[in-house]
């Protein structure tokens, strides 16, 4: 029997070379020249090569599309985008980062939006609606049927980190009275089921879920078992107001693909998948990366210079605040500097070690608070943990460095305020490492938002004050 030729799928990068090479001929073939014939010839490769990166783009995921869209620059990325398949469009849209939607869906009208928005499930649409137009929003609603016009109202009356925005209606429900045989014969009437099918939801004729029934379970088990007989009746199950957070640990927990979501009164009202859990991990993760460093928002990497320059200046402007401060520190030990220069060569090593030994603490608080595992009430015994790696950390660096600093300068007392200095400015990070991020939080604030900046700043002020202070006092 032959052997069929195994072909390695393609990278992302792969992909987004082709459509590059595609663009620029596209391009190219634009650009026409003088002369009926040169200009006859040229058209006739425009469109060729306007249609061959049209096929491209149809036979790529729209996932794959996205990614090519966000690594393109603007101009290019609308040329593209103009190419893309209307039928695709809804799905793109979904797929790329906020911040390059918003300058996809201002390249186009408001028919254009609708229909690809039509394209949507309610719970896909609820994705897409805040970034739409009111007047946009308003039109869809009257295209949607009542089913699905409740369930887009539904799905935007609740929060972005709630589990009822983050639901689909996408799902499958039987009767607990019938056989497996019944339930496989009506499977088979679907084309196809919905993603991350494993269980069935079992629900009474009011529509409250009395269990679960796995795709497994259906396989192995004889036909003419009732469904009332091997289902589950007591699955996780999840309220529309349960924090997203929460869920995502559960499923993580539990290994779960799929889960219910009933209301107060046991009514199911959809279902949570392990495709959404993974949307909202990397968005999550994504955000939290932002926020460390300062930024407001997600930024499109290509972006206007205006944009990214509101995107960064508030935290810029905190930076520099901070930074002036650090500085007036040293401008206090002006002639203590003068007159031991080395510590001018050492006290950076004070305040970078601290900085990062705070940036250290203060990435597995914000870590723990999302993940649940620190709550407020922990703060104390936190405290006291960090205080003690920090006195060891302190110690055992600081010595070697006053070893270091002993050779290269001859001078014990230096030596050992550097190493007193080193200690102190950890224990002040590991304070504040702890100190920051919850009362972020008691605040109602993300711990993870300019926590980075903050910590540096204050290691930097304290490591300075800390250094200079103990060398005025006992080397001057």
């Amino acid at each position: 029997m032959p052997v069929p030729d195994r072909k390695s799928p393609e990278s992302l990068q792969d992909r987004l070379d082709q459509v590059t090479a595609l663009l620029r001929q596209h391009e190219e073939a634009g650009r026409l020249e003088e002369g009926a014939r040169e200009r006859a010839g040229n058209l006739g490769d425009q469109v060729s090569s306007r249609v061959e990166l049209q096929d491209k783009l149809e036979e790529l995921h729209p996932a794959d599309v996205a990614y090519i869209l966000e690594s393109l620059p603007l101009e290019e990325r609308l040329k593209v985008w103009q190419l893309v398949g209307t039928e695709q469009d809804g799905e793109i849209l979904l797929e790329v980062s906020d911040a390059v939607r918003e300058t996809l869906l201002a390249d186009m009208d408001n028919h254009e939006i609708i229909a690809a928005a039509t394209t949507l499930d309610a719970d896909e649409l609820a994705d897409l609606a805040p970034d739409l137009p009111r007047d946009v929003v308003r039109e869809l609603m009257d295209t949607l049927d009542a089913q699905q016009r409740e369930r887009l109202k539904s799905a935007l009356s609740f929060d972005d980190d709630q589990v009822g925005a983050l639901m689909d209606f996408d799902m499958v429900t039987i009767r607990d009275d019938v056989t497996l045989e019944v339930v496989s014969r009506y499977l088979r009437r679907f084309e196809t089921l919905p993603d991350h099918t494993d269980k069935l939801f079992v629900v009474d004729l009011q529509g409250v879920l009395k269990g679960v029934l796995s795709v497994n379970k259906l396989l192995v088990t004889s036909d003419d078992q009732l469904v009332a007989d091997v289902m589950a009746i007591d699955p996780v199950i999840f309220d529309p107001r349960d924090d997203a957070g929460e869920a995502v640990q559960a499923f993580e927990r539990y290994n779960l693909v799929s889960a219910p979501v009933v209301d107060s009164k046991g009514k199911l009202q959809g279902r949570l998948t392990i495709e959404q859990m993974l949307d909202y991990i990397r968005e999550e993760a994504e955000t939290e990366a932002l926020n460390a460093a300062g930024l407001v928002e997600e930024e499109d990497i290509f972006a206007s210079v205006w944009k990214s320059v509101r995107n960064r200046w508030a935290w810029l402007a905190v930076n520099l605040c901070t930074a002036l401060i650090a500085s007036r520190v040293i401008g206090l030990f002006e002639n203590s500097i003068e007159q031991l220069v080395a510590l001018a060569a050492l006290m950076p090593i004070v305040a970078g070690v601290g900085g990062n030994s705070g940036n250290q603490t203060i990435t597995l608080i914000v870590r723990g608070i999302a993940t649940g595992q620190v709550q407020m009430a922990h703060g104390e015994r936190l405290l006291r943990k960090e205080a003690g790696v920090a006195l060891i950390n302190g110690l055992v660096w600081g010595a070697a460095l006053g070893v270091i600093t002993w050779f290269l300068y001859y001078n014990a007392p230096l030596s050992i305020v550097l190493m007193s200095a080193m200690v102190l400015n950890m224990m002040l990070a590991a304070f504040m490492g702890v100190a920051i991020p919850l009362l972020r939080v008691r605040m109602g604030g993300d711990p993870a938002l300019g926590s980075s900046v903050l910590i540096t700043a204050i290691t930097d002020s304290g490591g300075f004050f800390i250094f200079l202070g103990l060398a005025t006092v006992f080397l001057l």
